[in-house]
């Protein structure tokens, strides 16, 4: 091969054997060096061409030797019949072949090119731009050996090829191949406007149809329309030099990334079953154009928004619809320059019924005028209730489990600040100076407790004693206290059904319930004015949706509270029941009232709803179900029976993990005569409980502590001490441990804040028992 290659230097290319070799080598010599991006074209397949190419060929293989000069080089690329140019690592034209000189212009003076011209300058004339794409191939091919790129110009595609040939030397070919689209030349001829563009946007090529009907060549598309971007088959309006003209746009894909965009004819006349179609479709529809204008509603839409067929062409998208977080404008627009195509939200809509909300779906559509915008209504105003009434629940779910975890911890320091103050009261007067003082304490601690069993009641952790209350008895006693309550001014009426049935609720409670509603109507009259207290006997024989909730079917015990006082806003009556709301004015009220009474009756089994106009009154109706069970029918936990003479001094395990609560409680026993051994901990506990000598009358032990709480650690340790009695104490309600109490015999509950006496007197019961 390489004696092949230097005898091309001496003698031509002779004989049969040569021209078939020769093509052979020329085919692989081309795709060696990179000529094989050349495009298919009829002309190469004939066997002139073919003889002609195999010396440029073989030749051009041996460029990349040293020592070729570059005399030979031009003479080499001359007989190539692609315009060919050699450069040098600058970029500057050494020389080209002729049919390079065909296509490039020549001096400005007419005179014969500069030899040392630099080539973007060159091919200035052919397409933009051409600095930064010699620069990218000149840079590629430095690096690999060879780059290509094809560039759309004026007339056409070029493919602009490069191959480094030695050091400094750099052979670089025009390529103008066929296209798939239409070609410039022949869209010259057309009447209908046509450009082409590329992926950004930018015209690369108008014909001269769209240069008449502009008025100039343009430079962008997007100044082009008005409006957002157009698409395949929408109207569009072209801003033409006499005035804006309306056409439709037809979109065909070109070679590359470009496109070629035609304007056709817009037909004016609709389809007169369009509109009749677009009505009577069963889905909600309503058409905006692109400023977010109502273009028209379909019969679905008008009985679902309220709207007329005169007010249609007055609204505007922001006017029937309350934004899903941002401007409804914004919304449009994205779907209308696809930032955000098929989006749905669920908004409010601004109908003559309040409260009504649609499933709202927008899309883009090709319009008779332009680009529109489809939106599809669905009713959700049911979901956004039920949604609606889930994130009530959570938040009066969190609410109370804030509250109950406060109380617990106010319980303790409660517990702590009572004992010690019971303490010192053992030891003063009534004649002392301080005595007065420790009263103080004692009694705003007890204070302080009922605002915690307050906050118990609304999270439904306080301790409840159920019993079988017939309503009828226990209102009738509880009517001289409400009559106390309200004052002068006010006239209290109870009216009672003697048909209601006995309900199951703890007593006291069940009063606080009574008196607290009582209280809030007294609040509400000022001026004065009446109650009403009504009691009903009600029969659901199937369930009754009420509000946000749903009434069991079964027989209800309900009672009202009415008054005529100034009532509730609508926006406030669903905070009444959250707790420290209130609408009094600063020191009248702490807002613990209806959260007391919405967590007792929640406990209860119960519901509490509540009507209200503003100026009328309001109406609070408690429903319970109605217990039919006999009044003695209650579950007795069995307990294992016990050795007839228990001591009323004994040796007491006090477990508690609060360092107060336990000091308190140990020195209140120690005055009683018992025996007390203390443990921070349960496993603390167990571990002085291993001790088989050591004997334990009673266990005194709080329910919630870090590691093992109190009912597990009881039932161990019971397991080899069955006789030993037990207190429970926590600053929740009986409820946190009433299934494992269940499991423990001889147990009693004790809830915190307890006073010296009731720890003392619970402990002696418990072991005189």
């Amino acid at each position: 091969m390489t004696r092949l290659l230097e005898s091309t230097d001496r003698s031509d290319v002779r004989g049969g054997w040569l021209v078939a070799m020769g093509m052979a080598v020329a085919g692989l010599i081309l795709a060696a060096l990179g000529f094989g991006f050349v495009a298919p074209h009829p002309v190469l397949t004939s066997a002139g061409l073919a003889l002609a190419l195999l010396p440029v060929a073989v030749q051009v293989a041996g460029m990349a030797r040293p020592g070729l000069s570059d005399a030979r080089l031009h003479q080499v690329i001359s007989g190539d019949p692609v315009p060919g140019l050699v450069t040098d690592r600058q970029g500057r034209v050494l020389f080209t072949n002729p049919r390079a000189d065909a296509i490039l212009p020549p001096a400005p003076d007419g005179t014969p090119r500069n030899p040392v011209a630099v080539l973007p300058g060159l091919l200035q004339a052919h397409f933009a731009n051409p600095r930064a794409v010699v620069m990218r191939l000149h840079a590629r091919a430095a690096s690999d050996g060879s780059a290509r790129e094809d560039v759309s110009s004026r007339e056409g595609t070029l493919r602009l090829s490069v191959h480094r040939l030695r050091v400094g030397r750099f052979l670089w070919r025009i390529d103008d191949f066929k296209e798939n689209g239409t070609s410039q030349r022949g869209a010259e001829g057309l009447s209908l406007p046509m450009l082409t563009v590329n992926r950004q946007g930018v015209v690369l090529f108008a014909n001269d149809a769209m240069r008449r009907l502009l008025g100039e060549r343009p430079r962008r598309l997007d100044r082009l329309f008005k409006g957002p971007p157009a698409k395949h088959g929408e109207v569009v309006t072209i801003n033409a030099v006499a005035g804006p003209v309306r056409a439709r746009l037809a979109e065909v894909a070109g070679p590359g990334e470009r496109r070629e965009i035609y304007l056709l004819p817009v037909e004016e006349a609709p389809s007169p079953d369009s509109g009749m179609l677009f009505d009577g479709l069963p889905v909600a529809l309503m058409r905006f154009d692109a400023a977010g204008v109502l273009i028209a509603a379909n019969r679905a839409a008008r009985d679902l928004s309220g709207l007329t067929d005169t007010a249609i062409l007055t609204r505007r998208m922001a006017d029937l619809f309350d934004g899903p977080g941002r401007p409804m404008q914004d919304w449009l627009q994205d779907v209308l320059h696809d930032r955000r195509p098929g989006t749905a939200e669920v908004v409010e809509l601004h109908s003559a019924e309040p409260g009504v909300f649609v499933h709202l779906s927008l899309r883009r559509m090709a319009g008779p005028l332009g680009p529109e915008v489809l939106a599809v209504l669905q009713d959700a105003t049911a979901l956004k209730r039920m949604e609606a009434q889930y994130v009530q629940s959570q938040k009066m779910q969190a609410i109370g489990q804030l509250a109950g975890g406060i109380a617990h911890d106010f319980n303790n320091l409660l517990t702590a600040i009572s004992g010690h103050c019971d303490l010192l009261l053992l030891r003063r007067r009534p004649e002392d100076a301080d005595w007065p003082d420790l009263i103080q304490i004692s009694q705003n601690s007890n204070r302080a407790a009922a605002l915690v069993s307050q906050l118990l009641a609304f999270s439904r952790k306080q301790t409840m004693k159920p019993e079988r209350i017939e309503l009828e008895e226990a209102l009738g006693d509880l009517t001289h206290l409400l009559n106390r309550l309200v004052g002068e001014r006010i006239d209290l009426r109870l009216t009672q059904d003697p048909k209601v049935g006995p309900l199951r609720a703890d007593r006291r409670q069940l009063d606080q319930v009574i008196m607290n509603l009582v209280v809030n109507a007294r609040d509400a009259m000022p001026e004065g004015g009446i109650i009403r207290i009504d009691t009903q006997d009600v029969h659901l024989a199937e369930d009754r949706p009420r509000g946000r909730v749903t009434l069991p079917a079964g027989r209800y015990a309900l009672i009202r509270v009415r008054d005529d006082g100034i009532g509730i806003p609508e926006d406030r009556l669903e905070k009444i029941f959250e707790p420290f709301y209130t609408t009094k004015r600063p020191g009248e009220g702490t807002g613990l009232g209806l959260s007391t009474v919405y967590g007792i009756v929640k406990q209860s089994a119960g519901f509490v709803f509540v009507d209200s106009t503003p100026g009328l009154g309001s109406t609070f109706e408690v429903w319970f179900p109605v217990h039919d069970l006999p009044a003695n029918d209650a579950v007795v936990v069995p307990t294992k029976p016990l050795s007839p003479k228990r001591k009323a001094e004994g040796v007491v395990l006090l477990v508690e993990d609060e360092a107060p609560v336990r000091a308190f409680a140990s020195r209140a026993l120690r005055l009683k005569g018992h025996t007390v051994l203390e443990a921070g901990t349960a496993e603390e506990a167990l571990t002085l409980l291993k001790d088989p000598r050591l004997q334990v009358d009673i266990f005194v032990t709080d329910v919630v502590m870090p590691g093992m709480d109190g009912p597990t650690w009881v039932m161990q340790a019971l397991e080899t001490r069955p006789d030993v009695r037990v207190v429970f104490v926590s600053g929740y309600s009986e409820d946190c441990l009433s299934d494992a109490q269940g499991q423990v015999p001889n147990s009693i509950f004790l809830p915190k804040p307890f006073s010296l006496s009731e720890l003392t007197t619970t402990v002696q019961a418990q072991l005189a028992a």
